[in-house]
């Protein structure tokens, strides 16, 4: 069923809170800091049963020097750098096995395919640990470090996010004047993020993003991972004005305002996980060329292969030489 009736109201929905006053100058302090500790980027190719692409384990450092691992799948053979597509997975999920996530490399880019720190135990394997500091938190890691927005979770899987494009310029197999980033759910928002916080980049893709209009989204769906949140303050019923601050930092609405890099979104209508009014926040507040593809019937599965499809042919008209 829709999961909000007035489809109007839906599509023009433009996020209410305020962004933080400072939001500007606590991204560009957190990725000064960062960018002070070397990428250190090791690469080393692995044995599959893949006959036509070659994947390799990568390894660079993310927040606070943790090691990040992520899987580099290039077609068989190539010799020349390629289009890359990095991309970002979805809430629960790690990197998975060499041999997952085809579609990017069986269409001709080369992709890299960052793990997600802390995750990757629910419905596809993680390889990245998260140490981080902060106080009590509902299962999960949406409250993980919810205190203070230092000692927050997704700042660190932020960063890590951006270094991921930093870390594939610096591979030989990577064009790096073609990268776009892309994600679906949680890695849409994490796309979103990114585009945000470069300038770089040559097209985004985010499919049904998480991460978008966090004030609306805990209001509305009884959902999680957005309830882990309302969890938390159910019983922290003092804190709800300085956890909507602290999560105004991360909010991807905020930084799909800065971004400039044409982008492809999907939407679906019948979304629980991320209601469709929240993936407009983003869209509508996109700063850069932008499409969107909205699935009526679908919930938070949205087009499925068809998302995908479309997607492609978005970054090979965007990523061309």
């Amino acid at each position: 069923m829709l999961i909000e009736s007035d489809l109007d109201a839906v599509r023009r929905h433009e996020i209410a809170g305020d962004e933080p006053a400072d939001f500007d100058a606590y991204w560009q302090a957190t990725l000064a800091a960062a960018a002070e500790a070397p990428l250190d980027v090791r690469i080393e190719r692995v044995e599959s049963v893949l006959s036509i692409v070659d994947v390799f384990d990568v390894t660079f450092r993310g927040a606070d020097g943790t090691d990040v691992k992520a899987w580099l799948r290039v077609p068989s053979g190539a010799t020349e750098p390629l289009p890359t597509v990095v991309t970002y997975v979805g809430y629960g999920g790690g990197r998975g096995k060499a041999e997952e996530s085809l579609t990017w490399v069986a269409s001709g880019f080369a992709h890299l395919h960052m793990d997600t720190r802390g995750q990757g135990a629910s419905w596809s394997t993680g390889d990245t640990p998260d140490a981080g500091t902060g106080g009590p938190q509902i299962p999960g890691v949406m409250t993980k470090g919810i205190q203070n927005r230092d000692d927050y979770y997704y700042r660190r899987l932020f960063v890590d996010a951006v270094r991921a494009v930093d870390a594939a310029k610096q591979l030989p197999q990577v064009d790096a004047s073609r990268i776009a980033v892309a994600g679906g759910s949680q890695g849409g928002g994490l796309a979103l993020a990114v585009a945000g916080l470069r300038d770089d980049l040559a097209a985004v893709v985010a499919f049904v993003p998480f991460l978008c209009d966090f004030g609306r989204a805990t209001l509305i769906t009884d959902s999680y991972p957005y309830h882990e949140i309302v969890d938390y303050m159910r019983i922290h019923r003092d804190q709800a004005a300085s956890v909507y601050e602290v999560l105004g930092s991360f909010d991807a609405v905020f930084h799909a305002r800065r971004a400039t890099a044409p982008a492809h979104f999907s939407v679906a209508l019948m979304d629980a996980t991320c209601p469709a009014s929240t993936v407009y926040a983003a869209f509508n507040a996109y700063g850069g060329p932008k499409e969107i593809t909205e699935w009526a019937f679908n919930g938070h599965e949205g087009g499925g292969i068809e998302d995908e499809t479309q997607a492609v042919a978005f970054l090979k008209k965007n990523l061309a030489a």
